[in-house]
């Protein structure tokens, strides 16, 4: 297997709007970010993943993007960001930024010429259809609820938005466009930042989906469904590669639903000069009913996450590489959604940062994720402040008459808000993110959860990801041993060994409250055993059996005879 630099880093990803805000307009900024690079620092990050900050009307907060190559005034200045970078670096801490190419915002000047006329330049840098017997020309829904087709009257047709209506798609059949993006990416790269996660990648080629448009003329178009990895992603990707992206040394994640562990070997495999690895959301699906919307939640089956988790580690080794995360800024809070965020919220948060930090593949730090945040429960739909949070609220409540109480429960458990409240810095008002008032609202918990009170325990969350972090620049098998999964069937207890040569990691977590007896199976066996990191106190010696406490968690490393 390949080393490379971008395999063995911690990233961290933050979301500007809710991290830090250092001039009291409640909004985060980058002079917010750059008060707490210390605090990176100190966790051990190597890469920061900043979601947008690029001028948008923020329809979709920052993903809906109007100028590729300028800063959001609310953000700050483009000498801001300049200085952000240069104290990254001066940190050892490496940049990546957001890349949106599926769409942009309406605002965009681009679409603002597309939609003046059907031959202006720039009309086929997007999707615009004819209707069909005043319809749509497909029945596609957008992601945020509704059609994914919306009618505009200056040339009376549609344009396609896979998200919200003011994030128009945009054609990548078109070559002039493509050049457009590599250009704009080349500027980014030009001033030194390190990589780029790629906003939704997998859904820029639609044309094989799309009837031809003469068919709509003529009224023979076929009404086709629409699904990601569309035939020709493979041929766009690879000419970023060739045009771009290899003349730089840097980190490419693209974001990619809907992708399977043999898709993800086409994105990720370095033979084939695409991307270095892909976001997969398999696992985020896993506590929603089946044919449902991610809305219609239902209890985690741990043999359920074992298996699919575990699919990724093993279709990936040696043929791709895994990006891992349990949380993002589109995902509730992990210890609020697969651990227990009442009386074991320390020990389950670091449970499951165990088995994922300890998995092959390059883990991801949700800002907060490292003290534990937890999801909100606002009492009224209206401080809620996330499009489709708020499209879900009226589609089901005032379209579908179902039960209000109802929606809000799903949305407690699922909303993107949950992981988008302000970042909890101190028990001070509104958690030391902001002298104003917030953006949105600080969760109430912060009095009792927030980084001065994580500093000070030296038991805290902080700490612990502090140790996972150095115990992968430790320990080479965290990053490059392969993996087996160990007691397959047991709904409790999640184990897994990682081996390397004559080394082998035995990691042991039980997901749940009650307490639970792992067995080792009979077929390991080892000369020593050393305990790297636990969240309990270990005093007993034998590992062939014991009793795992709430949430408990282990590691050992084996020394193995050869075989």
């Amino acid at each position: 297997m390949n080393k490379h630099w971008w395999k063995e880093s911690v990233v961290y990803q933050i979301y500007p709007r809710s991290f830090v805000d250092s001039d009291g307009d409640g909004i985060g900024d980058i002079q917010g970010i750059l008060s707490k690079l210390d605090y990176l620092k100190d966790l051990g990050i190597d890469v920061v993943w900043l979601s947008p900050v690029y001028t948008s009307p923020n329809d979709d907060n920052g993903y809906d993007i109007s100028d590729y190559q300028d800063i959001m005034a609310e953000f700050g200045t483009m000498q801001d960001w300049e200085q952000l970078l240069a104290e990254m670096h001066k940190r050892g801490i490496r940049l990546v930024m957001d890349l949106v190419v599926n769409h942009t915002s309406d605002e965009h000047a681009w679409f603002a010429e597309s939609r003046k006329s059907k031959d202006n330049p720039y009309r086929d840098y997007y999707i615009w259809r004819p209707g069909l017997d005043g319809k749509a020309p497909t029945d596609w829904r957008a992601s945020f609820g509704g059609s994914a087709w919306e009618y505009d009257e200056a040339t009376g047709e549609y344009f396609l938005h896979m998200f919200s209506k003011k994030q128009p798609d945009l054609n990548w059949e078109n070559s002039a466009l493509r050049q457009e993006i590599y250009n704009m990416m080349r500027f980014w790269l030009d001033k030194g930042i390190d990589g780029f996660r790629m906003d939704v990648i997998n859904m820029i080629s639609k044309k094989e989906f799309l009837a031809p448009y003469e068919d709509f003329m003529n009224g023979k178009a076929e009404n086709n469904g629409y699904e990601p990895n569309g035939e020709r992603v493979h041929d766009f990707l690879q000419e970023m590669n060739r045009e771009v992206l290899s003349h730089y040394d840097i980190m490419t994640v693209g974001e990619c639903p809907g992708v399977t562990p043999e898709q993800a070997q086409l994105y990720t495999d370095e033979d084939r000069h695409e991307l270095n690895m892909i976001f997969q959301f398999e696992h985020m699906s896993l506590d929603k009913q089946k044919g449902l919307r991610k809305w219609d939640v239902k209890p985690l089956y741990l043999p359920d996450l074992k298996a699919n988790l575990s699919k990724w580690q093993k279709q990936l080794h040696n043929k791709g590489w895994n990006s891992l995360y349990w949380n993002n800024h589109d995902q509730p809070r992990i210890v609020s959604r697969f651990g227990n965020d009442r009386e074991y919220r320390v020990e389950s948060a670091k449970m499951l940062a165990t088995v994922l930090h300890m998995m092959q593949g390059t883990p991801y730090i949700y800002q907060g994720e490292e003290i534990g945040m937890t999801n909100v429960r606002y009492k009224t739909i209206e401080e809620y402040k996330d499009i489709e949070t708020l499209n879900m609220y009226k589609e089901r409540v005032f379209e579908q008459k179902r039960d209000p109480g109802e929606v809000m429960e799903s949305i407690y458990a699922k909303s993107r808000d949950n992981a988008r409240t302000p970042m909890q810095w101190d028990n001070s008002r509104h958690a030391g993110f902001t002298a104003g008032e917030p953006w949105i609202q600080v969760n109430p918990n912060y009095t009792d959860i927030n980084v001065a009170q994580a500093l000070k325990e030296p038991d805290s969350i902080f700490y612990y990801y502090k140790k996972l972090i150095e115990l992968r620049r430790q320990y080479e098998i965290i990053i490059y041993g392969s993996y087996e999964l160990i007691l397959e069937n047991h709904e409790s207890i999640f184990a897994y060994i990682r081996t390397m040569g004559n080394q082998k990691l035995l990691v042991i977590a039980n997901f749940y409250q009650a307490e639970a007896v792992f067995t080792l199976p009979k077929d390991i066996s080892f000369i020593s055993k050393e305990l790297l990191i636990g969240n309990y106190h270990v005093e007993e010696e034998e590992i062939k059996q014991f009793t795992l406490r709430s949430y408990e968690s282990r590691v050992y490393k084996l020394d193995c005879t050869v075989q």
